[in-house]
């Protein structure tokens, strides 16, 4: 059984995951970049393994008609992607406490990747936007 904590940089969000981890995709569109200033490299986790220990700092921002992105109005992490009608919530990698124990699998929307970098790692890139990385177990 999987036992992992996380948090924001101030600890005004806390969670537990308590179920398997989904390999790390690293995104490159648009909208992870502008919220991350790169890309996003993020783990999943089904909702029923997903818990808030506190969630005072947590605000959501609805970044399209089907999709919502979670942080924290205190301290400013990006901590969160939660799909409209999906089972499982996408984690910020860096906001798990300890080792997170799975792999970077691949790379998704490359084709939005920034001129100032290069995509490296994982197994695959998918360069359409219509690919959906699989939902964890």
């Amino acid at each position: 059984m999987t036992h992992k904590t996380g948090s924001c940089l101030c600890g005004a969000v806390k969670f537990e995951v308590t179920g398997p981890l989904r390999p790390v995709i690293a995104c490159h569109c648009l909208q992870c970049r502008k919220q991350t200033g790169t890309y996003m490299s993020a783990t999943a986790v089904k909702d029923k393994y997903f818990t808030f220990v506190d969630r005072r700092g947590l605000k959501w921002y609805r970044s399209s008609p089907d999709a919502r992105r979670g942080f924290c109005g205190e301290c400013g992490s990006v901590l969160f992607w939660k799909g409209d009608g999906r089972d499982y919530i996408a984690i910020a990698a860096g906001s798990i406490d300890g080792d997170l124990g799975v792999p970077l699998e691949g790379h998704i929307f490359c084709e939005s990747a920034g001129d100032y970098y290069e995509i490296a790692g994982g197994a695959y890139q998918a360069p359409q936007r219509a690919q959906n990385p699989k939902a964890p177990g």
